[in-house]
């Protein structure tokens, strides 16, 4: 079954960087294409899309709260995914979740509906 594990989680302080982890594991062989995404969501508020990277394209989507401060890219290992956080401000203070899903990333890339495919999440807390 395909399943998808988030690391890299943690606190720092206003003005730091973290680099979450993704790994998105159990598709066939024969599947060589993959969007995989990264949301967030604090408490009491509804998830919400960060950034995405289309694996067979290496192209790159984000929001506009954090283009250029935030960036995905993918590993050398199949469906893997990276986020770097920079410049981590305390609004940035969420549960963290990758997600995979469809196939390529289209223009609605930050839609959750899109996305099948969950990890648990990992606590990102950002102190002023």
């Amino acid at each position: 079954q395909p399943r998808v594990v988030e690391s890299g989680g943690g606190s720092v302080q206003a003005g730091g960087s973290l680099k979450l982890s993704c790994i998105v594991s159990g598709y066939g062989y024969g599947q060589g294409q993959v969007c995989l995404a990264w949301f967030r969501q604090v408490e009491g508020k509804e998830r919400e899309a960060v950034a995405a990277v289309d694996w067979g394209s290496g192209a790159r989507y984000y929001v506009d709260g954090v283009s250029g401060r935030f960036t995905v890219s993918t590993g050398n290992a199949r469906f893997t995914s990276y986020l770097q956080m920079n410049s981590l401000k305390p609004e940035d203070t969420a549960m963290y979740y990758c997600a995979s899903g469809p196939l390529y990333c289209g223009r609605d890339w930050y839609s959750r509906s899109d996305y099948n495919l969950w990890g648990q999440g990992t606590q990102v807390t950002v102190s002023s």
